[in-house]
């Protein structure tokens, strides 16, 4: 079951000035930067009361995030939802009719399991599932 929002992507093309302007500017607390080497990306969390704000970077100019940054100077990429249960989720919405952008969930940053929904499933938007893992907090 979908149990809250868990935190709203925004891609970036500078890593380091995004995490300066989120971290100095605005004043959040800074989480730390993971490497996502299955999704060839650099993330940065902001974590807030009940979400987080995560700026996604290419690694090394690889993968889906440079592709995006190719096409649009940056903004926001996708709203993630976490779940108690990814695999009864997809299984539910699949049923529905959603087309997802893998087979299956697979390793994310915090060592979610995790999965998008295509985008033309829900009006243009990019949709993540993200079961936590057990360091998530």
């Amino acid at each position: 079951m979908i149990t809250g929002l868990d935190h709203i992507a925004v891609a970036v093309p500078d890593l380091d000035k995004a995490i300066k302007r989120f971290l100095e500017d605005f004043g959040l607390t800074y989480e730390g930067t993971e490497d996502v080497e299955t999704a060839k990306t650099s993330t940065a969390f902001f974590p807030l009361k009940s979400t987080s704000i995560e700026l996604v970077s290419p690694l090394r100019g690889e993968g889906p995030i440079a592709k995006y940054l190719e096409k649009k100077p940056g903004g926001l990429h996708h709203l993630c939802f976490s779940t108690d249960d990814i695999v009864a989720d997809v299984a539910r919405l699949k049923a529905l009719g959603y087309q997802f952008l893998s087979d299956a969930p697979s390793l994310g940053a915090h060592n979610c399991q995790v999965i998008f929904i295509h985008p033309k499933s829900c009006d243009g938007v990019l949709i993540e599932l993200s079961q936590p893992g057990d360091d998530h907090h």
